[in-house]
């Protein structure tokens, strides 16, 4: 098989494709391109004609910013992506974008460039292949074989991300993730000297993985290498490329200033003439390399179609599997998921977090495909199924992840196992520490992944711990995410409903946000019922009929604060209405009709309350509204002292309701 002649193929693609943006990174596809034609030669199983194959190897460009890599390698493999494409690299509304995009590109099985995620995408999507296949593997059927193969660079390596998730793999011995580390010591500072010596053989050994080093352009090194990682049964396997950046290059091979600019237009007809492309033609592919692609993708057909025969076969011989496998890869759920929630007692104050903990009992048992953990706070989170059994070494049977002390792998680890389909996974964590998930939770949004975040301990009435465990600035820090759904709960009865929405919404992230402290349960025999926080605000109470004088607008614990406030108002003959509002993103999908009948533009006076900074509540109180939020950091004191030394009081919220009455 004439590996260099694909490789040297796919470099000429890569250099012509930044040379015409004049911009992007033709140095890391050169320096791959060898450990590429390998890989999608002879290794990699997966169809170009059905690219959402469940048994298809995943392969993960993590180093996105090597895009043409990629992108080369889908055209040449068959995939919906024509050399018109590569020609439109970095343009509007092209396929071809400067970073991998999911969803946009057949083939492209994650949004990469942030380093490090990619790669802890691929501990995700190795991590579900185990699970499912322990789930689904039977009777001589294997429907789940598959590996994730994913190409890192020394960035890859540096980013903090890839301890935590490297950690973990190779923790729960993920055997079928294959990891090739393009070793060409260049960054875009220059070497990598500079800032990075570490020892990689050292640190994969000791986080238990299964270590080869090979020079990066040796073909059958590289062929060698593959085989045995995949003969590996107990640990995922690193294998280290020493490669050259911008090989092929006559004067910029090996280089910094071939990493991310184009060669230019004499050094790209030197580098063609070097690896024996004709240099005054660009996007070349040679009708040999067409041919070798063509026989190869008619043996993935063969493979997938062989796949397709065998699952039937499966069906047919398991149909309560299949039922199970159905459900869980088209997400299918009960009709009303609301009678499967618990009933919680008026008389009996409960936190949301525990809450929250009664409802994942029920709806685990409505929806099988749930699985979720904690960054090492389960008990505290309260997000165990119970009686579901623990993810852990060669057990993948269970549903509950212990992710560790590791909230950004956590994060990134769950848009994985999203990507790779047939579960619905959620993470937990405190609420401050959603900082640590960032990155990973904006790329969920990117890709309108399913994922559910349960951030705990919501705002500064976790108390003792004091400012840096109290949450102020992070409600709002999500709620400017596009695409992520935040939810801010009132009672026992609107978590249900919450866990209900975000299993429903399967177009993007949801955050459920959940106190430490108890709150009162709404009886929702005499107040609207809980199912109302699907339109994101709804009425509540109102003291009088007609136009409310005041409206109190509030999420979350400060519900029971506006309630107790308003009671006072109403004795005193206001008409106040109190209106619950869990999610700002819900609300604003409602049809302007039903949003005025919530808020009517009539009623000036408002007043919103919530335990965080004011940021963007200006939107609904208007220029007549106030705010009692929370503009500095929280203290460490019990709760019930912070809230009377804070203002949040019903006699404080009193006191500012009658100030703007009195005008």
């Amino acid at each position: 098989m004439n590996f260099e002649l694909v490789a040297n193929t796919v470099r000429g693609l890569a250099i012509d494709g930044v040379q015409k943006a004049n911009s992007g990174h033709p140095g890391l596809p050169m320096g791959a391109a060898d450990y590429a034609s390998v890989l999608f030669l002879k290794h990699l199983r997966h169809c170009p004609n059905d690219p959402a194959w469940p048994d298809r190897d995943r392969f993960i460009l993590s180093a996105g910013h090597g895009s043409m890599l990629l992108y080369s390698m889908l055209h040449l493999t068959g995939y919906d992506l024509p050399l018109e494409e590569l020609a439109r690299f970095r343009q509007w509304g092209s396929l071809t974008p400067g970073h991998p995009e999911h969803g946009l590109t057949a083939g492209v099985e994650t949004s990469t460039g942030p380093l490090g995620q990619g790669a802890s995408n691929g501990v995700g999507m190795a991590l579900a292949e185990a699970m499912l296949a322990a789930r689904f593997n039977r009777d001589g059927h294997k429907p789940v074989n598959h590996y994730t193969y994913a190409l890192c660079s020394d960035g890859d390596m540096m980013e903090g991300i890839s301890h935590e998730a490297f950690s973990l793999a190779g923790h729960l011995k993920l055997n079928k993730l294959v990891i090739f580390y393009d070793f060409n010591r260049i960054t875009i500072e220059g070497s990598t000297d500079l800032a990075y010596s570490d020892d990689v053989r050292k640190r994969f050994e000791g986080y238990n993985w299964h270590v080869i080093e090979v020079d990066g352009h040796d073909y059958e090194a590289l062929d060698q290498a593959l085989i045995s990682a995949r003969m590996e049964q107990e640990r995922p396997t690193l294998i280290i490329g020493c490669t050259t950046i911008g090989k092929g290059s006559p004067n910029l091979a090996g280089t910094p200033e071939s990493h991310g600019a184009p060669l230019g237009p004499d050094e790209v007809k030197a580098t063609k003439r070097n690896l024996g492309l004709p240099e005054h033609q660009d996007f070349y592919v040679s009708d040999e390399v067409r041919a070798i692609f063509e026989a190869r993708r008619q043996e993935w057909q063969k493979v997938r179609d062989d796949w397709e025969a065998d699952f039937k076969a499966y069906c047919a011989a398991c149909p309560e599997q299949a039922k199970a496998w159905q459900a869980g890869y088209n997400l299918e759920m009960p009709v009303d998921l609301y009678k499967f929630l618990p009933d919680f007692d008026p008389e009996k104050p409960v936190a949301t977090r525990k809450a929250s903990e009664a409802v994942i009992q029920k709806l685990a048992q409505a929806v099988p495909y749930l699985v979720g953990g904690s960054a090492d706070l389960a008990p505290s989170t309260c997000t165990l199924i119970k009686g579901a059994g623990d993810i852990a070494p060669h057990q993948y049977a269970g549903r509950n992840f212990h992710f560790g002390v590791r909230e950004h792998a956590m994060g990134a680890i769950m848009n994985g196992i999203a990507l790779h389909g047939g579960l619905r996974v959620y993470g937990a964590t405190f609420f401050v520490f959603a900082d640590y998930c960032r990155p990973a939770v904006r790329l969920a949004a990117i890709m309108k992944l399913p994922v559910i975040y349960v951030f705990t301990h919501d705002s500064f009435y976790v108390g003792e711990d004091g400012p840096t465990h109290e949450p102020v600035e992070q409600t709002a820090s999500l709620r400017i995410i596009p695409g992520m759904t935040v939810i801010r709960p009132a009672d026992p009865t609107e978590t249900g409903a919450a866990w209900v929405t975000a299993l429903k919404n399967t177009a993007g992230p949801t955050a459920l946000l959940l106190t430490r402290q108890n709150l009162a349960v709404i009886d929702r025999t005499k107040y609207p019922k809980a199912a109302m926080l699907e339109q994101g605000a709804y009425v509540l109470w109102q003291s009088g009929k007609g136009k409310p004088q005041l409206i109190m607008i509030a999420s979350g614990s400060e519900v029971e604060l506006a309630l107790k406030a308003a009671e006072t108002l109403a004795a005193d003959g206001v008409n106040v209405r109190v209106v619950s509002m869990p999610s700002w993103e819900l609300f604003e999908r409602q049809p302007e009709k039903l949003r005025r009948k919530v808020l009517p533009p009539s009623c000036k006076l408002r007043l919103a309350l919530e335990a965080g900074v004011s940021l963007g509540w200006e939107r609904y109180i208007g220029p007549k509204g106030r705010m009692l939020g929370l503009e500095r950091f929280g203290l460490s004191a019990p709760y019930k002292v912070l809230a009377e030394k804070l203002g949040f009081t019903p006699d404080n919220v009193v006191k500012i309701a009658r100030e703007m009455l009195q005008g």
